[in-house]
C-alpha cells in the first residue's frame, strides 16, 4: 500500500486525454519499492494551460518531476533550460526533473522505451527495415531510437506531412537512410504505431492488417494490452510489443532520471 505523509515528494503526469496513463499506479508503487516516500498524481492539463500549470509545479516545494504525455511533449521543451542531447535534437520532452538550481532538466525517453520492450520481446533491430506510423513527441523519440539501434532504413508515415517532413529532416542528420512511408506494411520487418489509434474515441487501424504476415514485429504505444492492431497481428502470428509492455520497461528508466541517472 502506497504511504503518504506531510514529508512525501510530489510528481506529475499531464496530458489531454489523462484517463489512459498507467504512471500514477506504477511509478508511486515504484518509488515505494525503492524506499522513495513520493507518488505521482495524473493532471489533465489542456494546451493553452501548460505555461500557468508549469509556474504552479515551480511555486510548489515538493514537486521534483513531472511526466509528460500528448499533446504537451513539444510545449514542455520549452519551460527546460537543460535538457539532454536526444531531447534537444527533437525538441520535445516527455520528462523532467528539478534541478539543485530549481529549474528544470528535461529528457526524451519514450524511444529507449519501445527499444527495450522489443528487445525483451525477443525482436531483433539491427539490420530490419521499419515503418513507424506517426511523427508526434512519442514517434519522434521512437524513430531517433529506432536509427540508434541500428536499423536498416525507417519510412515515416502521418497523415500531417509537414509534420511527418519535419521529423524526417532531422532524423536524416543522423543517418540519410530515413523517408516517407504509407499505411502499407508490406515490404518492412519492423512496424511501430505511435498514433493514438487504438485508444478510447480512435478506433482506425493505423497500417493496413491485411498485409502483416507473420515474418514481421509489430509494436504499438497505446497503453492497452491488446489494441485493434495487435489483436491483428498477434492473429497472423507476429511478434508483438504492447504499449503495456513499453511502460514496464519506461518504470524503471524514468525512476533512474528522476534520481539524477540517465540510461541508455
Amino acid at each position: 500500500m502506497v504511504s503518504i505523509d506531510g514529508k512525501t515528494r510530489l510528481y506529475y503526469i499531464i496530458g489531454d486525454p489523462i484517463d489512459q496513463v498507467k504512471s500514477p499506479t506504477g511509478m508511486s508503487s515504484a518509488f515505494q519499492r525503492s524506499g522513495i516516500n513520493a507518488v505521482m498524481l495524473p493532471a489533465h492539463v489542456a494546451a493553452d494551460h501548460v505555461a500557468s500549470f508549469l509556474e504552479a509545479a515551480n511555486q510548489t516545494k515538493n514537486c521534483d518531476g513531472i511526466v509528460v504525455t500528448v499533446p504537451h511533449k513539444f510545449a514542455c521543451f520549452e519551460h527546460c533550460p537543460t535538457v539532454s542531447d536526444r531531447a534537444g535534437h527533437l525538441n520535445a520532452v516527455n520528462i523532467m526533473r528539478r534541478n539543485e538550481n530549481c529549474q528544470w532538466h528535461g529528457d526524451m525517453v519514450d524511444g529507449l522505451g519501445f527499444v527495450h520492450a522489443a528487445s525483451d520481446r525477443c525482436a531483433q533491430l539491427a539490420g530490419k527495415k521499419a515503418l513507424l506510423v506517426g511523427a508526434g513527441g512519442a514517434g519522434s523519440a521512437i524513430a531517433l531510437a529506432l536509427l540508434e539501434a541500428g536499423v536498416d532504413s525507417l519510412a515515416v508515415h502521418d497523415l500531417d506531412e509537414a509534420r511527418r517532413d519535419a521529423l524526417i529532416d532531422k532524423l536524416r542528420k543522423v543517418r540519410g537512410d530515413v523517408h516517407s512511408g504509407s499505411s502499407s506494411p508490406r515490404g518492412y520487418e519492423l512496424i511501430v504505431n505511435a498514433t493514438p489509434a487504438g485508444m478510447e474515441g480512435h478506433d482506425y487501424l493505423p497500417v493496413e492488417v491485411s498485409e502483416l504476415d507473420s515474418a514481421m514485429f509489430v509494436g504499438c504505444v497505446v497503453t492497452e494490452s491488446e489494441t485493434p492492431l495487435i489483436a491483428a497481428a498477434k492473429s497472423r502470428g507476429c511478434g508483438i510489443a504492447t504499449g503495456i509492455d513499453m511502460y514496464r520497461a519506461l518504470e524503471s528508466i524514468m525512476l533512474t532520471f528522476f534520481q539524477g541517472g540517465a540510461k541508455r
